[in-house]
């Protein structure tokens, strides 16, 4: 008790004016990603956005959140921000679309032992550049400083994103024919799934580790890990404006394995050709460093599929013909198939 000096916040860890430095320094990405229904700036205690219900039916909201999960580590051991928050929009914008939703907006959440103005800046930096790519506004965010809670220089993220579709239009797989076939649009690696046994395979396996060039590539393994997940937003909507696209599965954690029967029918089952689509050259890497088997493999990574469409078989011709047309790389990956009290709904030929 003989010490009476003046404690403050800062000195316990918290530091405002480097707080409110750094909303400063967001504000202009906000303000890119802003859509007209959205009614307030950052600040408040809460963002306002009008749904404009003359333009719908009968409206549905549709909601998701997720995280970055291990990759984050990547970005800090390679001391690079603006890209996860990339992979932050696109595993909650790329689960809503699956079921016809059109993003709206999107929350971001931030926790850091000690908040480091220019890095986070570089992460929201991230995000907004998500939120253009899938056409939502960024309409707020938390971020937390919270001493000793996380190691030095690390932190934490989590994203919030709501989207509408008209009652009437939601896909959810249910008509669903024996017949349909299976489209797969191609992913560009990793996107935000796999990171723990990826880095895992890279530490102990890999010569070089992070630092080591891919096999028949010219970037190192920390490059093509770091590479953000693709938004597919928008080339989905413009498909649903004039096809018919009876499910979709967004290839997260899980992989072709459990995704794709998530979004079918129990009568159905899917039959997917392995050898119908490449193989990047980073998975080829991971599955010969790691003596990975085939079943571990289709289970823990997209392995080179990052969206799968049902579709009937008449239209995917069209259908991939649209999709080279907005620069999406897609292959027919299988068919469905009848399927009385299966077990598993995916079947690898």
């Amino acid at each position: 008790m003989s010490d009476r000096s003046s404690m403050t916040y800062k000195g316990a860890g918290v530091d405002i004016e480097a707080g409110n430095r750094f909303v400063d320094m967001i504000k202009p990405l906000v303000k890119s990603t802003r859509r007209p229904e959205v009614l307030t700036d950052i600040g408040g205690f809460g963002g306002l956005f009008s749904l404009n219900t003359q333009k719908y039916t009968d409206p549905v909201l549709v909601s998701s959140t997720d995280g970055v999960g291990t990759k984050l580590k990547l970005a800090f051991q390679l001391d690079r921000h603006d890209t996860v928050g990339i992979d932050l929009v696109a595993m909650c914008v790329n689960d809503i679309i699956v079921q016809g939703a059109e993003p709206l907006f999107f929350l971001d959440y931030l926790g850091t032992g000690r908040l480091a103005p220019e890095k986070a800046a570089e992460v929201v930096k991230g995000i907004a550049e998500g939120c253009r790519q899938a056409g939502c506004a960024l309409i707020g965010g938390e971020t937390a400083e919270m001493p000793g809670f996380y190691a030095e220089g690390e932190y934490d993220l989590a994203g919030f994103t709501v989207g509408v579709v008209e009652r009437d239009n939601i896909i959810d797989g249910s008509s669903t024919q024996v017949g349909d076939v299976l489209i797969g649009i191609a992913s560009n690696g990793l996107h935000s799934n796999g990171f723990s046994l990826a880095r895992s395979i890279i530490s102990e396996r890999i010569d070089g580790g992070l630092d080591a060039i891919v096999p028949g590539t010219e970037e190192t393994f920390g490059e093509a890990l770091l590479r953000p997940t693709r938004i597919y937003v928008k080339s989905i909507l413009n498909l649903l404006r004039d096809f018919q696209i009876r499910g979709m599965a967004h290839i997260t954690g899980g992989g072709l394995l459990e995704n794709v029967p998530r979004v079918l029918p129990r009568h159905c089952k899917t039959i997917i050709t392995k050898d119908s689509w490449p193989k990047l050259p980073l998975f080829e890497a991971l599955r010969e460093a790691g003596n990975l088997d085939e079943k571990e493999l289709y289970r823990t990574f997209n392995y080179g599929i990052g969206m799968v469409l049902v579709v009937p078989k008449d239209s995917s011709e069209d259908i991939q013909s649209r999709l080279q047309g907005l620069n999406e790389q897609s292959y027919i990956i299988g068919e469905i198939a009848a399927c009385k009290d299966c077990d598993e709904q995916v079947e690898l030929v």
